[in-house]
């Protein structure tokens, strides 16, 4: 999977600025989905608006005074969900960045959606 060239242009600037404030994180929360048995695939779905259907609230963007809201989920339940279909979801594991290296964000924003791996900062 690579990052969607409309991506780029539209959604960078804003995720960059909020990864910033966040990364410390989502990058505890991959470890801890991880380290509990969760997945090995985790996956934060990002929207300006709430998404209550996909993983758990995070952090809101209330909180921290950001532009998008960010929620933790995992592999499975975007299978179950059938938002990653049964069988591509081998070819997303084969694509599936080092989590303790990059950020695997969903980004919702209406009729958009696009999965982007973000590195984190390093310490």
């Amino acid at each position: 999977m690579q990052n969607d060239p409309e991506l780029d242009g539209k959604y960078l600037g804003t995720i960059s600025r909020d990864f910033v404030i966040v990364c410390d994180t989502l990058k505890e929360a991959s470890y801890q989905i991880r380290d509990r048995g969760f997945s090995d695939y985790p996956i934060f779905p990002i929207a300006r608006y709430e998404v209550p259907a996909i993983g758990q609230l995070l952090v809101g963007k209330e909180e921290v005074a950001a532009e998008w809201n960010y929620n933790a989920s995992y592999l499975d339940e975007f299978v179950q969900r059938g938002i990653i279909s049964k069988d591509k979801e081998q070819e997303f594991k084969s694509n599936f960045k080092d989590p303790d290296e990059f950020c695997c964000l969903f980004v919702l924003d209406g009729d958009f959606t696009s999965f982007v791996y973000i590195p984190y900062p390093i310490d």
